[in-house]
């Protein structure tokens, strides 16, 4: 009964941390298309500011409902920085490259970073930054109380 339940647990969310994404991918490509479409930006200026205030934006909302953590936010964002520090540079050079010298469409580009984003991020959430204090706000604890019937 335990597994079963941890299991729908997991599954729920998977299901919250995937459409808390797609309203940070509108972000991404909403930001992305206002600046392509009319500033005269080069493509990694473009992605860079959208990249950005689509993290901002998942973060905050996939730790308090997602992970429900009770984390440090400082630490916690100091170790989404890190996956950002890796992944941003990666994905802006080889999105450059990919648009300015092989002249691929930048919104294809776009979204398969926005893809690589969303399972490497995923991942690095659940098992790194939030991984030891999963369900542990008040949010959380409410819920467990209310399970136990206390």
């Amino acid at each position: 009964m335990a597994e079963a339940n941890n299991k729908k647990k997991e599954l729920w969310r998977t299901v919250k941390f995937a459409l808390f994404s797609v309203s940070a991918g509108v972000i991404e490509a909403v930001t992305f298309t206002l600046l392509n479409e009319f500033t005269h930006l080069n493509y990694w200026i473009c992605y860079l500011t959208a990249l950005v205030l689509s993290v901002l934006w998942n973060f905050t909302l996939n730790r308090k409902f997602t992970f429900q953590s009770a984390n440090n936010v400082p630490i916690a964002m100091l170790k989404v920085a890190g996956y950002y520090a890796v992944f941003t540079p990666v994905t802006t050079l080889l999105g450059n490259y990919l648009v300015e010298e092989l002249l691929w469409n930048e919104y294809l580009v776009t979204g398969l970073n926005m893809l690589l984003n969303f399972t490497t991020e995923y991942i690095f959430d659940r098992f790194v930054v939030f991984g030891k204090t999963i369900d542990t706000n008040d949010r959380a604890k409410k819920k467990e109380e209310e399970s136990n019937g206390i």
